[in-house]
């Protein structure tokens, strides 16, 4: 069978792979729809960094990996003793793997797992395939109501519920929204969703301001032009945010975020550094701010968001901007959001096509 597997920095391949047998416990998945992640593109360009080149303690796989963590599809086999499953069922699968033994995990916090691992990501095991089987806890059923194409977008959206769940939102009128990215979009999505009044996002693309508007922004800015902080002040009463969202993975964006929020504000880190940020301890103390971080996601996020998707509170299709062949994903995926990132939210490989 076809499936795309990371070699090395700008070595991703559509290799013939042995087709993967259902074994007890597991269920096989004809993969519909894949997303590329903001992780897998960090690999494409600076990696192995994540990716493990020595066997992974959970799955015991190294390069080359197949990849694809974000993805949709199709029951085809259910193992023995398997419920709750059949044949047919339309399923998004919940990639995060834990060792259910390290300190993170007895204390019930399995998404921060010392050995952490990923479905399509540091196992044999990917979406971008023909085939794939995965322990049968993480497929979660899709609502007939869901198509397959959103269904490959659970798996972000259920990043940016985790963080918003992390932030004090229940009690915040005003949000700050740093990167418009694909995260950063997703958490405005949730925000909306969960009744924030005010959303505002600052990013430098004018293309990902746009899509800020569609999916919920109240008010976008620039902060190549604008003075963010003084906009959010304005916006607040002089005020500042209730509560902010880094989703750059720049300096600058975290310290947009931590300025812009107000005395005991919180500021939650939902994107990945390639640097250590630096941090202004004297304001953190001075007006008593917070900083959390809010890591992939809790159980009962991935139901939370298909029901929210259901239910019609969430509706993230704008984030789709491209669906292409898995052919094709070298040049018209990776390279896209490479070259073409102002144009581009979220890319699906379709597997079918």
């Amino acid at each position: 069978m076809r499936a795309v597997r990371f070699h090395g920095r700008r070595d991703i391949r559509v290799d013939q792979i042995d087709e993967p047998s259902c074994a007890e416990g597991q269920v096989k998945i004809r993969p519909a729809f894949v997303g590329i992640c903001g992780s897998d593109l960090h690999e494409y360009l600076s990696g192995p960094i994540a990716i493990p080149t020595t066997p992974h303690p959970l799955t015991g796989a190294q390069l080359p990996v197949t990849l694809g963590h974000e993805f949709s599809g199709t029951i085809e086999e259910v193992g023995q003793g398997v419920t709750g499953f059949k044949v047919g069922d339309r399923v998004a699968v919940r990639p995060n793997l834990s060792d259910g033994t390290c300190a993170s995990c007895v204390y019930g916090r399995p998404n921060c797992c010392r050995s952490l691992g990923f479905i399509g990501f540091s196992s044999n095991s990917g979406g971008l395939s023909d085939y794939v089987t995965v322990p049968a806890k993480h497929a979660i059923l899709l609502p007939e109501s869901v198509p397959l194409d959103l269904g490959a977008l659970v798996e972000p959206l259920t990043v940016a519920w985790h963080a918003v769940a992390r932030s004090p939102h229940e009690t915040a009128r005003t949000a700050l929204v740093v990167g418009g990215g694909p995260i950063g979009l997703a958490v405005v999505q949730v925000l909306k969703a969960r009744g924030v009044q005010t959303v505002v996002v600052a990013e430098v693309s004018t293309q990902r301001r746009e899509y800020a508007l569609t999916l919920g922004a109240t008010h976008v800015f620039n902060p190549l032009t604008d003075d963010v902080v003084a906009r959010v002040r304005s916006l607040t009463d002089n005020a500042g945010a209730d509560i902010s969202f880094e989703c750059s993975g720049v300096q600058a964006g975290f310290d947009t975020a931590m300025n812009g929020i107000r005395v005991r504000g919180t500021t939650t880190i939902v994107s990945l550094w390639e640097k250590k940020p630096m941090i202004d301890a004297f304001d953190v103390v001075s007006y008593e701010k917070h900083v959390i971080g809010a890591a992939i996601c809790d159980d009962g996020d991935f139901e939370a968001v298909i029901g929210a998707i259901k239910d019609g509170k969430l509706n993230p299709r704008p984030m789709i901007t491209s669906k292409i062949r898995m052919e094709d994903v070298e040049e018209k995926g990776f390279k896209a959001l490479v070259d073409e990132k102002d144009k581009h939210v979220k890319i699906l490989i379709d597997i079918a096509a």
